[in-house]
């Protein structure tokens, strides 16, 4: 029975060797040839990129083969690199799209398979239901076009080239990179084994900036963690940031597209006070005006920094194929989720775990402040915001019958507390007439049901998980 290969949240994922197997990229990467043929865009080309996973550069290869065989010029990265790195040189390159081989921050036995439009943002919904047909049909006939490797290179058909010029020039016109180097602040940064690793010390080599790198070697097992930069998973970074006494923790997941931060004491940072953050420094420190969009999961700050500066806020279900389309709707200042990711005007749009990373630094340095001093800075303006997740893993047998117990519920009140409305565009969010909000999801990518709470007390959250953990029965 053939696999069923369907996209998630962003891509398709699976467990290598079990359904991520060589066959099934080539059915995908035929399935992007097809798509591309069928709307004429064949001639402007393909890029190919991969990350530090196990034999992802084999896949990548795989892809390339089929990509090659039906007459699509292919660009395939000659080494590991950040999806945001290939993402923008699919924008440079004016090419038709990407194909990235990651699983970003899933377990080291997954790997994955995006696909970028033109200008490297996520495929849309309308994209994405096009792939997967094709893919039907193509596992249905079995019909495949490959030309060995080598010989597409011997041709000119693959042309291997390094992503990194491109996307370092196009970093040099969004930071002052010299102001950073030139900062003297101690930053340590964890890759977390991932194809992030090493970017920060390229681009910032040089000047009085003392950084240090931890897991920036490349191991697919990734050993002791699971490359999501999330406060369970940077343990070790926070222990080394207080130890040490430096600045701030910088770090990236698999693919480096999205990005982790632990203050100067040793705290995580949450991904919601981030993006509140990012976007405070562009309104308020570089002047910026512009709408911003976010995911349901996204921080209520976000829209009390919009009424704080007279710019829209626009929300999306979960995902950059979401945001990406609104960011282009509106002409967006920025764009950002839950997850870490967050994307600017004027570059991709798409997530960049390095570029958000360099933006928070350029913040600190330009306001002397601590991380820490930023989130009170930020807390004058929106008022105090709580925030926290947590994943529950489930047999995805169950899915339907969590969905159904959730459905079936039908509160008035939370912990006592009118519920004001309940949001299903993405799941189960309830409002609350305090300005509080609980919200119930499954992830698109994996067997996890994911439960997120955001109040004005750290307590208060913790007594929204509880019951939305009893709403699920999990």
């Amino acid at each position: 029975m053939p696999t069923s290969i369907k996209f998630g949240t962003d891509g398709w994922r699976a467990i290598i060797a079990e359904e991520f197997t060589f066959d099934n990229v080539r059915i995908c990467a035929q399935s992007v040839a097809e798509y591309m043929i069928a709307t004429g865009t064949e001639k402007r080309g393909m890029v190919i990129g991969y990350d530090t996973r196990f034999a992802s550069e084999y896949f990548a290869s795989a892809a390339a083969e089929v990509t090659a065989a039906n007459g699509i010029h292919t660009y395939l990265c000659r080494k590991a690199s950040p999806t945001p790195v290939i993402s923008y040189a699919v924008k440079d390159l004016d090419a038709a799209g990407g194909i990235i081989i990651t699983a970003s921050h899933n377990p080291g036995r997954y790997n994955g398979f995006k696909f970028k439009q033109q200008g490297g943002s996520s495929a849309s919904t309308d994209v994405i239901a096009k792939l997967e047909r094709i893919i039907s049909r193509i596992q249905a006939s079995g019909v495949v076009e490959r030309i060995a490797i080598e010989h597409a290179l011997d041709r000119g058909v693959v042309e291997e080239f390094d992503p990194d010029v491109r996307y370092f020039r196009q970093i040099e016109e969004l930071v002052d990179l010299e102001l950073i180097r030139s900062s003297g602040l101690k930053v340590i940064i964890d890759a977390m084994y991932g194809a992030g690793g090493g970017y920060f010390h390229s681009l910032l080599n040089g000047g009085n900036i003392r950084l240090t790198e931890l897991h920036g070697e490349r191991n697919p097992a990734f050993p002791g963690i699971r490359p999501e930069p999330i406060a369970p998973n940077l343990v070790q970074l926070s222990r080394r940031i207080r130890r040490n006494k430096a600045d701030v923790g910088l770090a990236t997941d698999g693919d480096a597209d999205r990005i982790g931060i632990i203050d100067n004491k040793g705290v995580y940072l949450t991904t919601l006070q981030v993006f509140a953050m990012l976007s405070l420094y562009l309104l308020e420190v570089c002047g910026k005006r512009g709408p911003i969009v976010k995911t349901i999961t996204s921080s209520s700050m976000i829209d009390r920094l919009g009424e704080a500066y007279n710019v829209p806020v626009y929300e999306t279900p979960v995902g950059f194929k979401y945001v990406a389309p609104k960011m282009v709707e509106v002409d967006a200042l920025m764009g950002g989720e839950e997850s870490g990711g967050y994307a600017y005007r004027g570059h991709i749009l798409e997530r960049d775990g390095i570029l958000s990373g360099l933006l928070f630094l350029e913040f600190m340095i330009k306001m002397r402040k601590s991380p820490s001093q930023l989130v009170e800075f930020l807390y004058d303006i929106v008022g105090p915001h709580y925030y926290h997740r947590i994943d529950v893993e489930f047999p995805a047998s169950e899915r339907q019958t969590i969905m159904d117990r959730v459905n079936d519920i039908n509160p008035s009140q939370i912990n006592n507390v009118d519920i004001l409305r309940i949001e299903t565009s993405d799941g189960y969010r309830y409002i609350l007439s305090d300005g509080s909000w609980l919200l119930i999801r499954f992830s698109g990518t994996e067997p996890i049901l994911r439960i997120y709470a955001e109040s004005d007390s750290p307590d208060r959250v913790n007594d929204l998980l509880s019951e939305g953990r009893n709403f699920t029965g999990v």
